[in-house]
């Protein structure tokens, strides 16, 4: 398909969320988060119908049809996908690859976050991908600026508004992969903070929070700054900073790293966030035919913070009555504010 860049050389590797990266490039390969390319491709729509043209049911969830299309699409001749701690159709697509030519190493995180059962899971990633656990702790530490730097721009997010939402999104999402090169990624953002860093404060606006996995409604971000909101808290990519666990080891990381484990500890998370962030509603996002969808009402259970639950299916703008539920949200809230005052 159009718009795909060509992933066959065998050096680059597939992944279908954020995995362990550091192992991965310490086996010195480019991984490539299939999520990102799908999102940002111009005919992701197209990609998700195409999965519907080789035979998967409409009621797939629109993230796996379209992760399923791109990985044909780019030509990557090998996936790493997680088996435990994402999408519960995730088995049967990387049966669909298998199928197709392509190679699928599977990864598993103990949904009890048991520490020695994750090591063995990435000892055994390591071993597989020809490479050692002391190698991934030596790119651990490299990396560990440009978390850190990717850190300070959600911080301009949250204390000065000088950075946007969908900025605050973008940096954050793309530190699943690095973009496959983390030096020049490290360059690109040290070149956006030290732009952002000098930019006025951002207008007040409300502070929103956004819990769930990424949104595949592009323009939300858009849509809430023009009605006077920003987003100061984006839930599940903040998690791919890894920011909570910078002077850790790295089994230790990735058993802090809330979203593949139980419910409750990106519960804990998200309360601590609504608090500190002086979050004044939650916007949280779920995927059509998505088992996560359940876990909503465990959501709305825990937070005292006024929340919309947003569904999403195939990629595209937001539709009518999405933009209606988000605008009469807002409105809510700008009572709410006004009444406290």
């Amino acid at each position: 398909m159009n718009g795909m860049p060509d992933l066959s050389d065998p050096r680059y590797i597939g992944i279908t969320t954020t995995i362990p990266v550091e192992i991965v490039l310490a086996a010195g390969l480019v991984p490539v988060d299939l999520n990102n390319l799908f999102i940002a491709a111009p005919n992701a729509a197209e990609l998700v119908a195409r999965a519907e043209l080789d035979g998967y049911p409409r009621s797939v969830c629109g993230w796996i049809r379209g992760l399923y299309s791109t990985a044909l699409a780019c030509g990557v001749r090998r996936v790493l996908a997680v088996t435990q701690g994402d999408c519960s159709q995730t088995h049967a697509m990387m049966e669909t690859w298998e199928a197709q030519g392509i190679e699928v190493v599977p990864f598993a995180y103990p949904y009890d976050r048991d520490a020695e059962l994750l090591r063995a899971q990435m000892t055994r990633l390591a071993e597989r991908l020809g490479t050692t656990m002391e190698a991934a702790e030596d790119v651990r530490r490299a990396l560990a600026p440009v978390r850190k730097n990717v850190a300070r721009i959600d911080e301009l997010t949250r204390t000065r508004g000088s950075v946007t939402g969908l900025e605050n999104h973008l940096w954050q999402v793309q530190c699943s992969d690095f973009n496959g090169d983390p030096e020049r990624f490290a360059r690109e953002v040290e070149a956006f903070l030290a732009e952002a860093e000098q930019r006025a404060p951002g207008p007040e606006m409300l502070r929103i929070g956004y819990a769930g996995v990424p949104p595949i409604m592009p323009d939300i971000y858009g849509f809430l700054e023009n009605r006077g909101a920003r987003v100061v808290f984006n839930e599940v990519q903040r998690q791919f900073t890894m920011a909570d666990s910078l002077d850790v080891d790295l089994v230790e990381q990735y058993r802090r790293y809330t979203y593949p484990y139980s419910v409750f500890g990106r519960l804990e998370d998200i309360g601590r966030n609504l608090e500190a962030r002086r979050i004044e509603g939650l916007i949280h996002y779920v995927q059509s035919f998505c088992f996560r969808q359940i876990e909503d009402m465990l959501v709305k259970r825990s937070v005292t913070t006024p929340t919309l639950t947003l569904e999403g299916d195939a990629p595209s703008p937001l539709d009518a009555r999405n933009r209606l539920r988000l605008e009469a949200f807002l409105e809510t809230l700008q009572a709410r504010r006004k009444v406290r005052r």
